[in-house]
């Protein structure tokens, strides 16, 4: 079954990011959209996606992600199972890491996703998190820091992917 990878990217990391995740696949397996360039019902062409999306400056959505924002809370992802990836700054905005994937996994389970490929908070040093679950000790989804982390991004990439693709299985 194909899979939708959704990211949004000013600067080109989490586009970057989208991609190396798609390389963790079959090529023909993942489509890769920028949210830019999509409407409400490309989500309906698939049942399994990826969705990508930074944190910007004090806990902001990115600005492709915003502009769609309203749209987003309209779609229906009742059977829809779906993996989250975050990007952020844990040192710099450490009040604020990773607040946009928090939010962006809100709208999707209030409107019936089922979300996979929750990830451990252990190595990151961050002061709070709208994606970050206390009682788990985990993370909504992949938590990337390409600011002060970055080698560690191709490890987490491969050993998220190698998660979520048990539960896309599954």
């Amino acid at each position: 079954m194909k899979i939708g990878l959704f990211f949004g990217s000013d600067e080109g990391n989490t586009e970057s990011v989208a991609y190396r995740i798609q390389s963790q696949f079959e090529e023909s397996e993942v489509d890769v959209r920028d949210i830019a360039d999509v409407t409400q019902l490309d989500f309906s062409d698939y049942q399994l996606m990826i969705l990508g999306i930074p944190t910007w400056d004090f806990g902001q959505i990115q600005s492709d992600w915003e502009e769609f924002w309203d749209d987003l809370k309209e779609v229906n992802f009742a059977g829809k199972t779906v993996a989250l990836f975050g990007l952020g700054d844990q040192f710099g905005y450490g009040d604020y890491f990773l607040d946009a994937m928090g939010m962006l996994n809100d709208v999707l389970v209030k409107n019936g996703a089922q979300i996979i490929g929750h990830w451990s908070a252990k190595g990151y040093e961050f002061e709070a998190s709208k994606a970050f679950d206390k009682v788990n000790n985990q993370f909504v989804g992949l938590a990337l820091d390409e600011d002060q982390q970055e080698e560690l991004t191709d490890i987490r990439i491969k050993q998220w992917c190698d998660q979520i693709k048990d539960s896309f299985i599954a």
